[in-house]
């Protein structure tokens, strides 16, 4: 039976992923008791003696754990920013082309960040397919429930007597340095990482990714984009879809779900790419799942909630 270990599991993403293993039969969960959770020598010992382990960490930390690997057995799953662009990690995006064959043979995977896993599933196939070209300036903007912004950000939005700025959404990354840019720029193939503006909410969890286009700029149409991703989405975690809740779109429409749906909308001068779906979910723990279960060589949408 594989053995998995969950470093960091006290952590949002980790309890995430805890919660959809523990009831599974079909694997071993290492678990460190409170006192030894922070502990070096445990958490080697841990790591080493896993099939699995997912590193739910702090860039620093993450980076810290896969130097106490001393086998060359032991697969790892970062969930931090650490190696998403570093070489000798494979990128944990299953339904990108060519993709899920990689990660089922590979040791190290990064898991995709939340924000960039919407402008990713949006952006790469169309740039594959030529219609977006690989010089375009491009623009996002993501909502995100509070969740994302881990414990410290969870207690602050549901704390008695909060600041009342958090009752409005609140525009953040506002240096254009997020953390997310240079993998949603590397995997995409585009040579410049997009003008981003994610919003946090007053709501616990669900993420919509928005890219808007200038038809004229654009190598296709509304209904080519369309066409696209219906054939690309066939298989996996994402998938297509012609609908709305009445002219709206919520940010909330698949909390607590580890799917995600793309849409796009608009005419034939502007043009809008939706990504919707939770960033505890596809965005972070359900991906993180999702690749294990790719490397166990079983059904990927095992203990997810779809």
């Amino acid at each position: 039976m594989p053995k998995i270990f969950i470093d960091g599991s006290a952590g949002t993403t980790g309890l995430r992923i805890y919660e959809r293993l523990a009831d599974r039969s079909d694997l071993e969960l290492i678990i460190l008791s409170d006192e030894l959770r922070k502990d070096t020598n445990a958490r080697r010992e841990a790591i080493n003696g896993a099939d699995i382990a997912f590193l739910c960490l702090p860039d620093a930390a993450a980076i810290e754990a896969v130097s106490l690997v001393e086998n060359d057995t032991t697969a790892i799953i970062d969930t931090s920013t650490a190696h998403r662009t570093s070489e000798g990690w494979t990128y944990g995006f299953p339904e990108l082309c060519g993709q899920r064959e990689k990660i089922a043979l590979s040791k190290r995977i990064a898991n995709p960040g939340c924000h960039a896993t919407g402008f990713i599933a949006l952006v790469a196939p169309l740039v594959q397919a030529g219609v977006i070209s690989e010089d375009a300036l491009l623009s996002a903007f993501s909502l995100t429930g509070y969740s994302g912004g881990g414990k410290k950000m969870i207690a602050e939005y549901e704390s008695e007597g909060r600041d009342t700025l958090l009752d409005a959404p609140r525009q953040y990354g506002l240096s254009q340095s997020h953390k997310h840019l240079p993998e949603m720029a590397k995997v995409c193939g585009i040579k410049n990482a997009p003008v981003f503006c994610p919003i946090v909410g007053d709501f616990y969890s669900g993420m919509e990714v928005t890219v808007p286009l200038f038809a004229s700029q654009i190598g296709g149409t509304l209904d080519d984009i369309r066409r696209i991703y219906a054939e690309y989405y066939t298989n996996g975690l994402v998938s297509y879809v012609e609908s709305d809740e009445g002219g709206f779109l919520s940010a909330g429409a698949l909390s607590g779900r580890d799917d995600l749906k793309i849409s796009a909308y608009g005419n034939n001068d502007r043009i809008i790419l939706t990504a919707r779906f939770d960033n505890l979910g596809k965005g972070a723990s359900g991906a993180a799942i999702q690749n294990m279960n790719i490397l166990l060589g079983v059904d990927e949408k095992t203990g997810l909630v779809i």
